[in-house]
């Protein structure tokens, strides 16, 4: 049986033996990129754990954050640190986000598998965002306009990208805007003109390319040459009190087991055993 299958197994066996108990629980939101590292760590901390019930929703890594402040969940995930308007917020409202890097991540710039355009470089990405480069054959690649895809304004994967390729300049108001990274390895992996970027952990089905040279892989992200990396960040309001079913929760990336999840889901562990 491998180790997904008993994982299932077991939630569903928690499942029946909570039904009609009181059970703890421990309420996450945000980025659609931390989503899948906390729906899996749920996953496993509910085996574990059958009396407490952990739900994930993601809503993006600026509305995790309002929604801690509010009080409607626990956990904010969230792809980008948290802003100082952000942070002043929640200080006001008596919360203290305390942030938990639970993994690394790359940026990768994806195409169609068909198209033959393997490697960009930082100011070749920036023009085509910028829409200076209209076409890819002006990067040796087919007489075929660039369908320009982007995040909405509320994801942490657009902020970040927006910060570390952007910089001081603004996305094409032309440029297609989808709401997930699902959304848009979809539209990337079905449409041959396209060009998008996703967490590392969405590249299945698309192509992601090379970056001066340097390919987005673990090390090359550990090691900070890959140039559109960043932490991957849960906050809680205050540290966990220790032993909580909040602490064993959002400490789970410093385990092996934490830590074979983050890998197996294509993003980076911050230690390793």
């Amino acid at each position: 049986m491998t180790r997904k299958t008993m994982l299932a197994v077991a939630v569903l066996t928690s499942a029946m033996f909570a039904c009609g108990q009181d059970t703890e629980k421990v309420v996450i939101d945000g980025s659609s990129t931390v989503g899948p590292i906390a729906k899996a760590f749920a996953t496993y901390f509910m085996a574990a754990n059958p009396d407490i019930n952990v739900t994930v929703s993601e809503s993006g890594s600026g509305n995790g954050a309002k929604s801690m402040v509010a009080g409607n969940c626990d956990i904010a995930d969230m792809s980008r640190a948290m802003k100082p308007v952000e942070f002043k917020h929640a200080v006001e409202n008596d919360v203290l986000p305390v942030p938990h890097v639970v993994a690394l991540d790359g940026i990768a710039l994806v195409t169609h598998l068909s198209n033959p355009v393997q490697e960009l470089s930082m100011e070749q990405i920036r023009d085509i965002y910028l829409g200076r480069i209209r076409n890819w054959s002006e990067l040796g690649g087919p007489a075929r306009p660039i369908v320009v895809i982007t995040r909405d304004t509320n994801s942490g994967t657009f902020e970040s990208f927006e910060k570390l390729v952007m910089g001081d300049k603004k996305i094409m108001s032309g440029a297609e805007v989808v709401g997930s990274n699902g959304q848009m390895r979809s539209r990337v992996e079905s449409t041959p003109a396209a060009i998008g970027y996703v967490g590392l952990g969405f590249v299945e089905g698309v192509r992601a390319l090379t970056i001066d040279g340097v390919e987005p892989t673990p090390r090359a992200i550990k090691t900070g040459d890959y140039p559109v990396a960043r932490p991957l960040f849960m906050y809680t309001d205050g540290y966990p009190e220790l032993g909580s079913a909040l602490y064993r929760f959002v400490t789970i990336y410093l385990s092996s087991e934490g830590q074979e999840i983050v890998e197996d889901l294509g993003f980076v562990p911050v230690t390793s055993y």
